[in-house]
């Protein structure tokens, strides 16, 4: 087995199940260490101990690489493998299996840990068809936010890599590879508007608006300014509509209040999708404002939020929420074929 493979796929395994940053950045590093070496130099360094004394690489990451370049699949991966057979969540699988996309992803250009290209190649291994880009808009510094000059370089980026997709048609693990659409996850503004030059969200597949800041301001301040974001023209996805946290390593926050029926009216009004925002440790909307939107006749995207590759597969939590509260699959946009999509959120060819 090639051994750079075998250390990001244990990473991937890792990211998946929450493992902390440190753990799974030890293999992503071992793996970058190595990735520019050809089998046999690989081979002999091993040999002559070099790998074994070069930095960055332990223990554990040695004997991967070791297990690997004797040609077979390191004990390491191989039990994770086994454990992530395993479902994450019971439920939700028939849904989970009609999923087609992924709205809502990051990469190392904001605060991901993981470059685009490695993002997709994941997102293809776990079958998806297509997935957004959606990196933060400038405000979110804390995320590292994109300036319109650096969207505008993504978005070139994102040509390059979609051309070299439309050419190959394959991951570099062979794999097929999803579209990769251009998007973003742009700031709802303290006034109501979107926090990105209006000439960029014009040029994007997606655009997710979520509120980042103030969380706790009155429930009429925060109703006037998540209907202004809904409003904007651009605004095709409502992210993680309440903010909450119930765990995980940036403690809990409770839910961010407003008029759940008059911001979900708007959101059924202007075709906007509710996400339902698949991260374990944010499962929102809550499962009571699930009914409030569906009573409302909203659209749904059920996204994972990934932040790395591993955790793209959370959509298993989005989808056995999703099912267990009865959302209708026609409703979730990312259950729909592309084309379908495409022509929804007005970017259509």
């Amino acid at each position: 087995m090639d051994a750079t493979a075998a250390l990001n796929e244990i990473a991937f395994w890792l990211e998946r199940d929450r493992a902390t940053t440190f753990k799974v950045q030890a293999f992503r590093k071992a793996a970058d260490i190595i990735a520019g070496l050809s089998p046999d130099e690989l081979a002999a360094r091993r040999g002559d101990g070099r790998l074994k004394r070069t930095k960055g690489i332990g223990d554990r990451t040695f004997e991967v690489i070791a297990q690997a370049v004797d040609g077979g699949i390191p004990d390491y991966l191989a039990g994770l493998r086994e454990r992530g057979a395993e479902p994450l969540v019971e439920g939700g699988r028939e849904l989970l299996a009609s999923l087609r996309g992924d709205l809502h992803l990051h990469s190392n250009w904001s605060d991901g840990g993981s470059p685009i290209e490695a993002m997709v190649d994941a997102a293809g291994m776990l079958g998806r068809e297509y997935v957004a880009l959606t990196d933060h808009s400038p405000t979110l510094k804390i995320a590292n936010g994109l300036s319109p000059e650096r969207l505008s370089e993504q978005l070139d980026l994102i040509a390059r890599i979609e051309a070299a997709r439309t050419k190959a048609g394959r991951t570099e693990a062979g794999r097929p590879r999803p579209r990769l659409l251009a998007g973003i996850e742009v700031d709802i503004l303290e006034d109501g508007t979107l926090d990105q030059a209006p000439e960029l969200l014009d040029r994007l597949d997606v655009v997710v608006a979520s509120v980042h800041s103030k969380l706790r301001s009155d429930s009429r301040t925060m109703t006037r300014r998540m209907l202004g974001g809904i409003e904007d023209p651009h605004t095709r996805v409502l992210g993680h509509c309440t903010g909450r946290l119930l765990n995980g390593s940036r403690g809990t926050r409770p839910p961010s209040e407003f008029d759940a029926k008059q911001v979900f009216a708007a959101c059924a009004e202007h075709g906007v999708a509710v996400e339902i925002n698949a991260r374990p440790e944010r499962q929102d909307p809550p499962d009571e404002l699930i009914q409030v939107a569906l009573d409302a006749g909203c659209l749904f995207s059920i996204d994972s939020d990934a932040h790395a590759p591993g955790q793209l597969d959370f959509l298993q939590y989005g989808a056995e929420r999703a099912a267990r509260n009865g959302v209708p699959p026609e409703r979730i946009i990312t259950t729909w074929p592309l084309d379908r999509l495409l022509e929804w959120s007005g970017r259509g060819q």
